[in-house]
C-alpha cells in the first residue's frame, strides 16, 4: 500500500461510520458530566488530557503497539489477557470487547483473515500489523477517534456547542500524537494508570439512573 492508502484506510477504521458502536459509550464521561465535575470545555479537556496522559489512552496506545510486534496469536492472546487485566470496571470490559470485536468482525470481512476477537487495542495492533499499515500512524490515529467519539459524547451530554467541543478536539491532538510517539518504545510491562477519578466514573456509571451511554 502507499502511505496515502494506509493514511484513508485508517481514517475508514477510525470513522464514526465504522460500524464498532463507538457512539454509545462513555468512558465513565456520563458519571462525570452527571455529578457536576464536568461542566465546561475547560473541565473537559483537563478531564481527557488526564484520560489520555495517565490512564486508559496511553495504556491503549502500548497495549496497540505490543499486539503489533506479536509474531502468532499465541503471543497476541498473552498481550489481550494483559489488556483484560488492566481493565478497571465491568462495563469499561464490556466496552472494550464489544467494539474490539465488532471491528475484528468487519476487517475479517472486508480484508479477509480469521482473527480472533480481541480487546480494542489489541485487535486494531493486530489488524494493523497484518494490513502492513505503519504503526506510529496508527497509533495517533487510534488516541485521536478515542479522544474524539469522548469530545463527542461531551457535546451531547453537557451540552457543549459543536464549536467549543471541536476547539477542545483541537487542543487534545497535539497531545494524542506526544503519547503515541513517547510510548514507541514502551512494552506491557510499562503499563499504569493514575487517572483514578475517571476509573471511579466508570464504577459508578453501572449504576447511574437514567442513562444514554452504555459505559
Amino acid at each position: 500500500m502507499s502511505t496515502d492508502v494506509h493514511f484513508l484506510t485508517l481514517n475508514q477504521w477510525f470513522s464514526p461510520a465504522f460500524p464498532t458502536g463507538a457512539f454509545a459509550y462513555s468512558h465513565g464521561l456520563e458519571t462525570a458530566i452527571k455529578s457536576g465535575q464536568i461542566a465546561t470545555s475547560g473541565d473537559l479537556y483537563r478531564w481527557l488530557a488526564d484520560v489520555l496522559e495517565h490512564g486508559s489512552g496511553r495504556n491503549d496506545c502500548i497495549l496497540l503497539r505490543a499486539a503489533y510486534r506479536c509474531e502468532d496469536e499465541v503471543a497476541l492472546s498473552v498481550v489481550n489477557a494483559t489488556a483484560r487485566a488492566f481493565v478497571g470496571a465491568s462495563e469499561r470490559l464490556k466496552e472494550t470487547t464489544l467494539q474490539g470485536a465488532a471491528l475484528t468482525k468487519t476487517i475479517n470481512a472486508i480484508w479477509g483473515g480469521d482473527a480472533p476477537d480481541c480487546t480494542n487495542p489489541v485487535a486494531v495492533g493486530w489488524a494493523a500489523r497484518r494490513l502492513g499499515l505503519p504503526i506510529n500512524l496508527t497509533a495517533s490515529m487510534y488516541l485521536q477517534a478515542f479522544a474524539s467519539n469522548l469530545v463527542s459524547a461531551a457535546v451531547r451530554l453537557v451540552p457543549l456547542g459543536q464549536t467549543e467541543g471541536q476547539a477542545t478536539m483541537s487542543d487534545l491532538t497535539p497531545l494524542c500524537a506526544e503519547i503515541a510517539e513517547v510510548t514507541e518504545t514502551a512494552d506491557i510491562d510499562d503499563l499504569h494508570s493514575t487517572a483514578f477519578l475517571s476509573d471511579i466514573a466508570a464504577m459508578q456509571h453501572e449504576t447511574l439512573q437514567h442513562r444514554i451511554f452504555r459505559t
